[in-house]
């Protein structure tokens, strides 16, 4: 599997993602975990198809991959919220 983020872009993209979660989570201390997680993508214009998207999060991948999913379901309508009803 390839680097998540091209050479040219990791130095930016970890600036900015520290950015973000600091925004979100606070500073980081020992023993605190974030409560609210983020996906950054980057890709230059004109190449994303063929080219190359960057990828960083703050979270594990497996539930990163998951927010992704239910984002695009969302965009693209198959996605319906939960109800909380009692039966």
């Amino acid at each position: 599997m390839p680097e998540p983020i091209q050479k040219q872009y990791r130095q930016a993209m970890n600036k900015i993602a520290r950015a973000i979660d600091e925004a979100f989570n606070g500073k980081r201390k020992p023993g605190r975990k974030p409560t609210v997680g983020f996906i950054l993508l980057t890709a230059e214009f004109g190449k994303v198809d063929g080219g190359r998207v960057n990828y960083i999060s703050n979270g594990e991948r497996e539930d990163m991959i998951a927010m992704m999913r239910e984002y695009l379901a969302r965009v693209e309508g198959r996605y319906s919220e939960p109800t909380d009803r009692p039966q």
